[in-house]
């Protein structure tokens, strides 16, 4: 009759024991998932950030000279401090650009849906989808990303930028007489038709013109370009394009003209245009920024600025990155807010398609964990 209770005692603590390690061990693994949660930002990125190299880092590139290029160091730096950042992508479309289900499943800016036709058309005309034979064949190449800000001028950048491999600048930023600060060569100019040069005297006589495709729009007007058409006036070239575009109902009515004149002509060869992979434009809204995702199209303040769509492009390519000319500081008004331009800083308004300041967080956190090198020091000044 004794052994009963004692039975019953022994079930009794082995299943209040049972209990309590399931408890404990529910906790330690609630606790180690959430601890893994705080090491990492809602964007994915590390929360704290430095220039320190990981060991495997220190010990791939902690021998090399000083000033000797580092090979695939900015994807590695860019995946040591967000993990997701894995697969690189190509700068330019080329013939197998179907075969990447990341743009074809949107339209533009995000991807290339509804446009494959038009798109095949413009690849067979350029016949050309890399930086050049030289540039592609080196084993490591570094970049710079030249923005247009007021903070370029009086710094005399211009021999250093020109000693980079691959000089990317923005839109219809000049370079004839500012050479001193922002350096003579251009690789290659990203733009979309509203930001494009429109004096054809103003373009350099050497360089790759690459289109940003903003809209479906932009793609006709490359195509006009490409082919060295007469454009005719800006509102009746919704009713130019082919057959096949002009088909497509809800295309006309998302892409009702530019919101600015345009350039009539472009002096390049078709052999030096390229379309500029509108994964970099998802990558950088969506991912690295966090802009709103609008089910996959354009609205309010989720379209990167061209700079920041740049540079997620050199991140994929380059093996060293570099940006000047960046950000741009509201605690001065009165400061130049172009180096080519006297508008003040004071003109910048609020943008309808920027999110100007959650593009900075993204640019600070390249900068700070030493993934870009910035040469002027806009981007974060003394926060960095």
């Amino acid at each position: 009759m004794r052994m009963k209770p004692s039975r019953n005692f022994l079930l009794g603590l082995c299943s209040m024991l049972a209990l309590g390690f399931l408890y404990y061990s529910s906790g330690r693994i609630s606790l180690r998932g959430w601890s893994n949660i705080s090491l990492y930002d809602s964007q994915g990125f590390l929360v704290k950030l430095d220039r320190s190299l990981p060991l495997e880092l220190l010990y791939k590139y902690g021998n090399l000279s000083e000033g000797a290029c580092k090979p695939g160091y900015a994807a590695a730096k860019m995946s040591a401090i967000y993990p997701k950042f894995a697969k690189l992508e190509p700068m330019f479309l080329d013939p197998n650009y179907k075969r990447y289900a990341k743009i074809v499943d949107y339209s533009p800016p995000f991807g290339v849906k509804s446009q494959e036709k038009i798109i095949d058309i413009l690849l067979s005309a350029t016949k050309n989808y890399g930086l050049g034979e030289e540039l592609d064949s080196m084993s490591c190449k570094t970049c710079i990303i030249i923005g247009n800000g007021g903070i370029l001028a009086n710094k005399s950048l211009g021999p250093r930028i020109d000693e980079i491999d691959v000089v990317v600048r923005l839109n219809e930023a000049p370079v004839k007489g500012f050479e001193k600060d922002v350096g003579s060569k251009t690789t290659m100019r990203i733009t979309y038709p509203e930001g494009a040069i429109q004096k054809t005297e103003r373009y350099e006589s050497q360089s790759l013109f690459v289109l940003s495709a903003f809209k479906a729009l932009d793609l006709r007007w490359l195509r006009y370009m490409v082919f060295n058409q007469r454009l005719e006036q800006l509102h009746s070239t919704i009713h130019l394009a082919d057959a096949f575009i002009q088909s497509d109902v809800h295309q006309r009515r998302s892409t009702d003209g530019f919101w600015k004149s345009v350039a009539k002509h472009v002096p390049r060869e078709p052999s030096d245009m390229r379309i500029l992979n509108p994964y970099f434009i998802q990558e950088a809204s969506f991912k690295l920024i966090g802009l709103p995702h609008n089910n996959g199209q354009m609205g309010k303040g989720n379209i990167p600025t061209l700079g920041a769509v740049a540079i997620t492009m050199a991140l994929h390519t380059c093996d060293e990155v570099a940006v000047a000319g960046f950000g741009y500081n509201m605690s001065t008004p009165h400061a130049p807010l172009h180096y080519y331009e006297k508008i003040r800083m004071s003109a910048i308004k609020e943008s309808w398609t920027h999110n100007i300041s959650k593009e900075k967080e993204f640019l600070m956190k390249l900068v700070k964990a030493g993934v870009i090198q910035d040469w002027t020091n806009g981007v974060c000044g003394a926060g960095c």
